[in-house]
């Protein structure tokens, strides 16, 4: 429907049910009454959601439209697996803390209208109560089959999701114990009723190789395999280009163009050339022309949308194109002609950008370069520097400009947060057999410089055009977490400016390059990225935080992102015939709708590749319980601390499992304190663990500290006194 008639319905109907003559009714007596034909059914439907979205009017138990009370807001439910939850509103930085008996039977990622019941303020979180669920957002989930005689149930994957859901005997679908299942959710249940369902699918037993692994892309609903109509439409796209396509184009295949990619990626998205001529660097960035293929509007291009993204997993890439695109025709293979829309950009001494021309191109690699290969370049390895001795002049002038691009960003405030990625080792069967710190090299760090001013380049560029265009944004971190971080740092000496409600990103960055190599290093590097938002893709040129830059868009991986593919086909209009109002109208319709979804999609996508590593990580720890290791402490919550190993995988050892005192979290100092011998546990601090157990299923790992001096048996206050420890811990608390 029509925005200006949306609201103008809506200001109808919410005066109708907000007069004195209106009686709560149901949705199809509404219709009735206000005499709404057949075709107009979802018109009103629409109008109700959006009022109710708005908070104006709420839904009884009894599905009767009424207005809402004072103090409802709408937003998302999110459960917790002990029962209560917590609704995220849009646009506020709190959420609202759901007690277990005021859900009223939500589930996880529900749209909920909560009545606010206390609101405390001084940075205490509200509390509310649930009074109605606007829409269901889960009608499918992923968990275990458990049969009895007569029924079965299922344990959801989704610990968020907390209500085992009953299956009839009759729709089982011949599921036994064990098995892992899809089941569609045919009544939600209530307060105190569970929800019912049907098995749709079974993915196999629990046990079975890969099953794990397709239980979250289940879980999370990520598209496994490509339908039929959009395989029938990649079956049509030559294997090779077609030299009639070469018209228009910069032609660079003579010149000497590396991709330089990991050992094992096969979608090859951007490709580099650089000369220098005099104190000017000639840095071209050379991006798979995929637009050129993927056609607005064809079912080729609704999938993409709809997926997004690619998705990594550990075993798998779930990837936004087919492969005959993503790893023939779109990927800039060495040694055959690709077509490419490319950034040419003149680089000055200082790394600033003098000149750029953006351009469709045709260009033919002249070596598929990996990462190792070009660190072992630049650290003069004699067999690998033999191998390509001819393109060694450029990777020197690669380092060169790429640390003059990383100095620039540094003296602006660009903030890089350097924490290990996570690399995981499956044999055949999917078991994981290592895991370690993936560390970023020379080499990757001077693809991201190029890329980062590729970006930068182009989103400048369309912004002074100001023509319709997909930018992604980072914004300010919210002022009360900023203040927060600014109280604990004062603890250890450190202290950041903070202007008027905002800070600026350099102000990040001098702190982290302080703390480097210091023990608090890990603890107020942590807190930093916690108290920062998180990027996404807007249709608003809103700068990126992060980057400490005005201008910021992703141009350089039409493959695996929607957003680059979408303004590729924005630039190559404009390229080619110019962007005319009725085109610009059209993206400026139609690019809200992008960025929204691909935002979505990302989040989807890295929750998915999260839970497959913790789930891939607790396999792993399962073979060293008994054993001990030194870690970090990672996390502390009421319930426990959380600690990182040096290979990144991180364990909880509960609060209930410090027995040499009675322990309490406090928010303030981010520490764990023993309430008799006042022992404080803070982030950053070094301890040594056992490994306790693995709940694969829950995807977590249990560790407990192992005690330097343990206490022996007998109570807290008797060890105490018989030590005369009392006195000195607290003299050694208020020295401390």
């Amino acid at each position: 429907m029509d925005k200006i008639l949306l609201e103008t319905k809506k200001e109808l109907v919410y005066g109708y049910i907000s007069s004195k003559e209106y009686r709560p009714l149901k949705f199809k007596e509404m219709m009735m009454t206000l005499q709404v034909p057949k075709k107009e059914k979802g018109d009103l439907r629409e109008v109700l959601e959006s009022l109710m979205a708005d908070g104006k009017i709420t839904i009884d138990v009894k599905g009767k439209f009424r207005v809402s009370e004072e103090n409802v807001l709408t937003g998302t439910y999110i459960g917790n697996s002990r029962g209560f939850g917590f609704v995220e509103i849009e646009g506020e930085e709190q959420d609202i803390f759901i007690p277990e008996n005021a859900t009223k039977g939500a589930l996880h990622n529900d749209v909920v209208q909560v009545k606010i019941v206390d609101s405390r303020g001084g940075g205490k979180r509200r509390e509310g109560v649930i009074i109605g669920i606007v829409e269901r957002k889960t009608d499918e989930v992923v968990g275990t089959f458990a049969k009895s005689k007569s029924f079965g149930f299922v344990v959801t994957d989704n610990k968020k999701f907390t209500k085992d859901i009953y299956i009839p005997k009759e729709f089982t679908k011949g599921a036994v114990t064990g098995h892992k299942v899809v089941v569609k959710i045919t009544d939600y249940g209530s307060k105190d009723k569970k929800p019912e369902g049907r098995i749709v699918e079974i993915l196999g037993h629990i046990n079975d190789p890969g099953v794990d692994i397709m239980s979250i892309v289940k879980g999370y609903n990520l598209p496994t395999d490509f339908p039929a109509p959009v395989m029938k439409y990649v079956d049509g796209v030559e294997d090779e280009v077609d030299p009639k396509e070469y018209s228009g184009r910069v032609d660079i295949r003579d010149v000497d163009t590396v991709t330089i990619d990991g050992e094992d990626a096969k979608d090859l998205d951007d490709a580099i050339t650089l000369s220098k001529e005099g104190n000017i660097y000639k840095l071209g960035v050379h991006i798979a022309d995929v637009s050129n293929y993927v056609k607005e509007g064809s079912v080729l291009d609704e999938e993409a949308l709809k997926r997004g993204t690619s998705v990594y997993l550990v075993d798998r890439v779930i990837p936004m194109l087919p492969h005959k695109l993503s790893n023939g025709i779109c990927s800039l293979n060495a040694g055959v002609d690709r077509l490419a829309l490319s950034c040419f950009m003149d680089i000055d001494e200082h790394g600033t950008v003098v000149d750029h021309k953006i351009c469709e191109t045709v260009v033919n690699v002249t070596r598929r370069m990996s990462y190792n290969s070009v660190q072992k370049i630049l650290d003069h390895d004699e067999a690998e520097c033999k191998e390509y001795e001819p393109l060694i002049p450029m990777f020197e002038t690669m380092k060169e400009l790429a640390d003059i691009l990383r100095e620039k960003r540094r003296k602006r405030g660009s903030i890089d947060f350097d924490f290990p990625e996570s690399k995981i080792i499956l044999d055949e069967k999917g078991r994981p057999i290592e895991v370690k710190a993936y560390e970023r090299n020379s080499a990757t760090k001077i693809i991201e410089d190029f890329m980062l001013i590729a970006n930068e380049t182009v989103a400048e560029d369309y912004f002074w055009q100001e023509i319709p265009f997909v930018y992604r944004t980072h914004e300010n971190p919210d002022p009360e977490k900023i203040q927060k971080l600014g109280i604990f740092i004062n603890n250890f000496g450190y202290t950041i400016h903070i202007g008027q409600d905002e800070i600026h990103p350099k102000e990040l960055q001098k702190l982290l390059k302080r703390i480097e190599g210091t023990p608090e290093e890990p603890l107020i590097s942590r807190l930093t990225l916690r108290s920062m938002k998180q990027a996404k893709y807007t249709v608003t040129n809103d700068g990126h935080f992060g980057l400490s830059t005005k201008y910021y868009c992703h141009f350089t991986s039409p493959i695996r992102r929607y957003p680059d593919l979408q303004i590729h086909r924005i630039i190559k209009e404009n390229l080619r015939r110019g962007m005319s109002e009725k085109r610009s109208n059209h993206y400026s319709r139609i690019l809200p709708g992008v960025a929204s979804q691909s935002s979505a999609m990302e989040r989807r996508a890295d929750e998915a590749e999260r839970d497959v590593e913790k789930l891939k990580k607790a396999q792993y720890m399962k073979k060293f319980i008994g054993e001990q290791f030194e870690g970090v402490i990672s996390g502390i919550t009421t319930w426990g601390m959380y600690v990182e190993l040096p290979n990144t995988v991180e364990g909880m050892i509960k609060v209930t499992s410090l027995r040499d005192d009675y322990y309490f979290y406090d928010e303030e100092s981010y520490t764990m304190i023993g309430e008799h011998l006042k022992k404080t546990y803070k982030l950053g601090q070094k301890v040594k663990i056992e490994v306790m157990g693995v709940d694969s299923l829950a995807r977590t790992i249990d560790f407990e500290l192992v005690e330097e001096e343990p206490i022996e048996d007998g109570t807290i206050s008797e060890t105490l006194a018989e030590n005369g420890l009392v006195e000195e811990n607290e003299d050694q608390a208020a020295g401390e």
